[in-house]
């Protein structure tokens, strides 16, 4: 689950958040979120939008870890891996979409600074678990589809658990080190961020330290936390497609390429968008388009991720059929004979 690092959090809470400037001392308790605008004929529209994408992403996904989880076909290291990723796509929209929505419905944009830091903490560890999850995701469909007689006995139990334990301790660990400097920066003068919920470029550009130190360690963690695995991912579907180009049937070489193709599809929306907001030089025209990038990544993947990985999946629908007439049976017993 989501890992728990309660000293940075206590680092976070026990920070005063002042500075003496000319002598004066300036304190900030809250930050202003300008998320899409003023404009209440906006707000009702993108309220009705993400409420729905909200419900649906959770409900989606807490779906896929509850087939996982309870029926023993899905108990392989495929499943294994997407339930841990619907897991986590439940946590990582609900570290921002409550927020947002509250903001859109009430129209107070206003978050406290330790809410601030603990969201931009939590969604970074979610963020980047998933880069790792992906990456560790393709691995086993490589071994799956080109080393199939070698997939039992490199895919074990033990090497899942392994695989999916090291995605979460890498999230937490970079995540972790970035909010350590991030926090020790001094924030004074304005305080309205230009975007709709708490992330680093935003808050580096309201601090009124020098943030070259921070703007550097936080290039280079994300540029291994990015790099890497989606390079890593890109290779393993390159031979994935390989692999299929070769199968003999025309049905098979279909079925197979168009899962690949739509899962390769979502990879590489989400760690394109991933690379341009956080490792590409932050320019005017990129700044200006962040937050339609960053709707893509923590809005629209989330929803995607179940659509396109579990839920179009024969075992999948198997299951929920399964389930379903499970329910059915039980709800049917409880209710009395009418004679």
């Amino acid at each position: 689950m989501i890992p728990n690092d309660k000293g940075v959090l206590d680092l976070v809470c026990m920070i005063p958040w002042q500075t003496h400037l000319g002598g004066n001392q300036t304190s900030i308790t809250e930050f202003i979120l300008l998320g899409f605008g003023t404009g209440r004929e906006v707000h009702i529209p993108l309220l009705l939008l993400f409420f729905v994408i909200y419900i649906a992403t959770i409900s989606g996904n807490i779906l896929i870890v509850v087939l996982v989880v309870f029926d023993q076909q899905l108990h392989t290291p495929m499943y294994f891996f997407l339930g841990n990723l619907s897991c986590l796509e439940t946590f990582y929209s609900s570290a921002i979409l409550p927020r947002v929505l509250h903001s859109l419905l009430t129209g107070d944009r206003s978050i406290s600074f330790t809410s601030c830091i603990a969201q931009f903490y939590f969604f970074g560890i979610l963020v980047t678990t998933e880069c790792f999850l992906l990456a560790a995701m393709s691995i086993d469909r490589y071994l799956a589809i080109c080393k199939p007689l070698h997939y039992a006995a490199v895919m074990s139990n033990k090497r899942c658990a392994q695989l999916a334990a090291g995605s979460w301790m890498g999230g937490w660990l970079s995540i972790s080190i970035t909010t350590s400097f991030v926090s020790q920066l001094l924030f004074c003068g304005a305080n309205e961020m230009d975007h709709f919920f708490c992330d680093f470029a935003p808050l580096l550009t309201l601090s009124c330290s020098d943030t070259r130190v921070v703007d550097l360690v936080g290039f280079i963690l994300s540029s291994i936390c990015a790099f890497p695995p989606f390079f890593l991912t890109l290779a393993t579907y390159v031979c994935i497609i390989t692999c299929i180009l070769k199968i003999p049937s025309t049905s098979g070489r279909q079925k197979v390429f168009s899962t690949c193709s739509s899962h390769l599809l979502v990879v590489i929306i989400f760690y394109g968008t991933l690379i341009i907001v956080y490792v590409l030089p932050n320019s005017s025209t990129l700044r200006s388009l962040n937050k339609v990038f960053s709707v893509l990544y923590t809005i629209l993947t989330p929803l995607a991720n179940p659509l396109i990985y579990s839920l179009r999946n024969k075992e999948v629908k198997e299951a929920m059929k399964k389930g379903a007439r499970k329910l059915y049976k039980n709800v049917s017993a409880l209710q009395p004979d009418s004679k």
